[in-house]
């Protein structure tokens, strides 16, 4: 395994764990934080693409079967996997930013039963889903650094199904948050 492989996986490790601490600490203030597939379940299409993403990536370096052309890296320069190291690296410090950020905001799905309050501040003054972007520049480091057709279709279809949930939440804090949210959204990009 090169250093940059050996980076991807830290990197992914720590930012379960990152997501797991804080979730751990809110549900010691009473706090429920995963409501993942709460209001639909069809939030779990998520799943398959992170199921994918994560597959390839281990079987690419642990020799795991899988159809070895969908893995195979598309180029021989390790100068991409540098690129995705740093993609990797600023997206892990996005998401603490953003979790810094959203206080006790923070939820995985949307909460319609203990809503908090709309978060306008820190990374949210540039980007309104701005974990999400975090989580698709994580993803598109790892395809800078394994560069396989694999982890490039699970990446849109990754990027797909974010977006939906976004337009999804939108609706909700929409309704939520009336007109505060309106004014929010004419002042701030969905994505960045």
């Amino acid at each position: 395994m090169t250093f940059q492989q050996d980076f991807s996986i830290g990197a992914f490790v720590t930012l379960v764990a990152i997501v797991l601490i804080r979730a751990r600490i809110m549900s010691h203030k009473g706090i429920r934080t995963i409501v993942f597939g709460a209001t639909d379940k069809s939030d779990f299409l998520l799943v398959p693409a992170v199921l994918v993403i994560v597959y390839a990536v281990l079987a690419r370096n642990f020799d795991l079967p899988f159809w070895q052309p969908l893995i195979k890296s598309l180029w021989i320069s390790m100068t991409p996997g540098w690129f995705g190291v740093v993609f990797c690296a600023f997206a892990l410090l996005g998401v603490i930013l953003t979790l810094r950020s959203f206080g006790d905001s923070f939820r995985v799905g949307i909460d319609e039963q203990q809503p908090d309050k709309l978060v306008t501040t820190g990374l949210f003054a540039y980007s309104r889903n701005p974990i999400y972007v975090c989580f698709l520049f994580f993803v598109y480091g790892l395809l800078l650094i394994y560069g396989n057709i694999a982890i490039a279709v699970a990446l849109v279809a990754f990027a797909a199904v974010i977006h939906r949930q976004i337009l999804r939440e939108e609706v909700f804090l929409k309704t939520h948050y009336g007109t505060e949210y309106e004014r929010y959204c004419q002042q701030v990009r969905r994505y960045f």
